[in-house]
């Protein structure tokens, strides 16, 4: 610690002639009180360290403080805490055991370095848990979760205790290329196989249309199984519609088994496909496997009107084509002159336009209350949209365009999207968008915001409004294809693009239920997955309201019931009623209007999560590799007492040492202030005591 001034050093001189020139010309020059001479020393000298102080203070004096500290290497240790980990024959050493061998290997290395302990299924826990009831692995989760958390700080080394089986997320070699620590791992579980029947995987389409024929394709896998047959069903409720005996001729038998079936109820159908199972078999969860199949009475048809041909046109046309849901037609205004009337929804690119009003096609719409989704451009005529009453009204004098970044409104409520979208929204290119002041109707609601630069302003990107029986959509923006290339460059897929237009053109779409009271749920859900809700409430003039509470009731398959209350959104209502256990449930949603109560029923189920089971066998060669590639080593719980003398051998762990200064303005110290405060005081009542004045 030192003291530092922004003056050169020998400015002090001055504050100290400052000091004695002051106390000399009191308590010498001036003899008019008559101070013995101790007590006069006494006091110059207070007058003098009190000048002097007020006079350093200003030269602005810094306290220069120089800190060292240690840190000690960081030991993560990171157990997979999912189900397969029990499949294995040794599950009752990993209850008992492995605990105790585990919690003494962290007590050990706490000894000499710093432990971080997590489990990990599908998420990453910062508690170290042995129970095994995770429903998935993802270990590129825990990967990323750590990198998140201890870039740039002292790691030493990884210890990953799993069996190296994962059924969701990335590849975690590819993903531990970012982790800059040596990587152990603990080979958890059985190589071994043994006799097992199992329905790998199923693919199927999720919605198919009523009177359709859909097929469903069915892998079946056998192990130690030679010699036996069993029987694959596919059943639908009571009545079993396919049956076919599979006669196992080999060790390790696969089979793909395609079925072919007819529609024939209009809703959510399941489906059940199932496995006989064999003598000694270890495991009969994954026998069975029930899929959901939506059957529509229609498909949706879509019309893609555009003042020019645009990329954006292009990009949006092959989105929606892809989807099996949806009947797609692309034309040009001045060559269209088919009836609108036909359709479930338009989507007008850069109509009205400068060079074409489309006056009597948006009237049309408009009269049908066929849904609408505007995109705006440098082509748009924005004082006609202006007169269409979209629920957005633009002020622009002059068509000057800026460049605006997405940013995903919190309050959103009418549909989700998913955690891979959001992060790819950050990334993605702006849209051209005209300049002017916003103006929203307060029945519309934001989706997207536009960010100019770092800055997120109030101005819509993408909105939605819904009134009077009609919902429409409006971009703001051209340049939606550049987010398509954007998704392929960083991701080699256009997901997430493809994801944020066909839940655009799923909610605009659908037709509004005429009811005053609705509730918005999927139908199916994991039983690792949180069971959300969404409900909406309107006034006479049919006004999205949430003044009133709205309770849900969910009630199981044994008649418990399950009370709820939603909570209120900006202009709605959203419940999260949290994980539930696999079954059907049913549930009613209440709520009083002025002197009605409204109510609205409805079910949802809850799937299995068979992913552990779908594969039995321990994949050491993913960890064997991970290590190498990381520069640990892997090793089985027999030798979880090598783990310590491995890294307590190994160079690169070491003590961390800091040093960091600061500086400190010396006015800026109460210290300093009482110390001169106490030196005037004691003068003072030195002077006073003597008859001073």
């Amino acid at each position: 610690m030192n003291i530092i001034t922004e003056y050169p050093a020998w400015m002090i001189v001055f504050c100290i002639i400052a000091g004695i020139a002051y106390s000399a010309i009191l308590y010498y020059k001036n003899r008019r009180n008559d101070f013995s001479p101790l007590l006069s020393k006494l006091m110059s000298l207070f007058r003098f360290l009190a000048i002097f102080f007020i006079a350093f203070l200003l030269l602005s004096p810094l306290l220069k403080t120089i800190t060292h500290s240690n840190e000690k290497p960081i030991i993560i240790f990171a157990q997979d805490n999912s189900q397969s980990i029990l499949i294995s024959k040794d599950s009752s050493f990993y209850k008992n055991e492995y605990k105790q061998k585990i919690e003494k290997l962290i007590d050990e290395l706490g000894q000499k370095y710093d432990i971080k302990s997590f489990s990990f299924d599908d998420k990453v826990n910062e508690q170290l848990n042995f129970d095994y009831k995770g429903k998935q692995t993802d270990i590129s989760a825990l990967f990323d979760d750590l990198i998140t958390r201890y870039t740039n700080r002292n790691v030493g080394a990884i210890i990953i205790a799993s069996d190296g089986i994962y059924n969701k997320g990335n590849n975690p070699l590819y993903v531990s290329d970012k982790i800059k620590a040596p990587i152990y791992t603990l080979a958890l579980g059985d190589t071994s196989i043994r006799k097992d029947l199992l329905i790998q995987k199923v693919n199927f389409n999720r919605i198919t249309y009523l009177g359709n024929t859909f097929p469903i394709e069915v892998v079946v896998n056998a192990n130690k199984a030679k010699g036996l047959s069993a029987k694959l069903k596919l059943t639908h409720g009571q009545k079993e519609l396919f049956n076919k005996t599979i006669n196992f001729s080999s060790e390790q038998y696969s089979e793909t088994i395609n079925i072919t079936t007819e529609a024939k109820e209009i809703g959510l159908q399941r489906y059940t496909i199932s496995i006989s199972p064999v003598n000694d078999e270890i495991i009969l969860t994954n026998n069975r496997k029930d899929i959901f199949i939506d059957v529509l009475d229609a498909r949706q048809k879509i019309l893609l009107l555009a003042a020019n041909p645009h990329p954006d046109v292009s990009a949006i046309k092959q989105t929606l084509e892809g989807n099996r849901n949806y009947d797609v037609q692309v034309a040009l205004i001045n060559d269209f002159t088919k009836p609108v009337s036909d359709y479930n929804l338009v989507i007008l690119h850069q109509l009205p336009a400068n060079n074409s009003a489309a006056t009597k096609i948006i009237s049309d719409i408009q009269k049908a209350n066929i849904p609408l989704l505007y995109i705006l451009g440098t082509q748009s005529n924005i004082s006609q949209f202006n007169a269409y009453n979209t629920g957005l009204n633009i002020a622009a004098k002059n068509q000057v365009f800026n460049e605006s970044l997405p940013s995903l409104s919190s309050e959103f409520s009418y549909f989700t999207i998913s955690d891979e979208t959001r992060k790819m929204l950050n990334n993605f290119p702006p849209l051209n968008c005209i300049y002017g002041n916003y103006k929203s109707s307060p029945s519309a609601e934001p989706f997207l915001i536009q960010k100019i630069g770092n800055v997120i302003s109030n101005q819509p990107l993408i909105l939605f409004n819904q009134s009077l029986g009609s919902k429409n959509g409006i971009i703001t923006g051209e340049g939606l294809w550049k987010w398509k290339l954007s998704n392929y460059a960083q991701k080699n897929n256009s997901e997430a693009f493809d994801e944020i237009i066909t839940k655009i053109v799923q909610y605009l779409s659908v037709r509004i239920e005429k009811g005053l009271f609705r509730v918005i749920n999927s139908h199916v859900f994991n039983e690792n997955q949180n069971v959300e809700f969404d409900a909406e409430l309107y006034n006479d003039s049919y006004e999205l309201i949430n003044e009133n509470d709205v309770n849900l009731t969910i009630i199981n398959s044994s008649g418990k019931k399950f009370p709820y209350q939603f909570n209120k959104t900006s202009n709605a209502y959203h419940l999260n009623a949290g994980v539930y256990p696999q079954g059907d449930y049913k549930y009613q949603a209440v709520v009083k209007l002025k002197n009605k109560t409204l109510t609205q029923n409805g079910e949802f189920t809850v799937m299995a999560m068979d992913a552990e089971f779908s594969n039995t066998i321990a994949n050491h060669e993913l960890l064997y590799n991970l290590a190498k590639k990381n520069g640990g080593e892997m090793l089985y719980p027999s030798q979880i007492e090598k783990l310590a003398d491995l890294l307590q051998k190994r160079d690169d762990i070491k003590l961390v040492k800091y040093t960091q200064k600061r500086f400190n303005d010396l006015i800026n110290l109460y210290w300093i202030f009482f110390i001169i405060i106490a030196l005037l005081s004691a003068e003072w009542f030195l002077r006073k005591r003597n008859g001073g004045y």
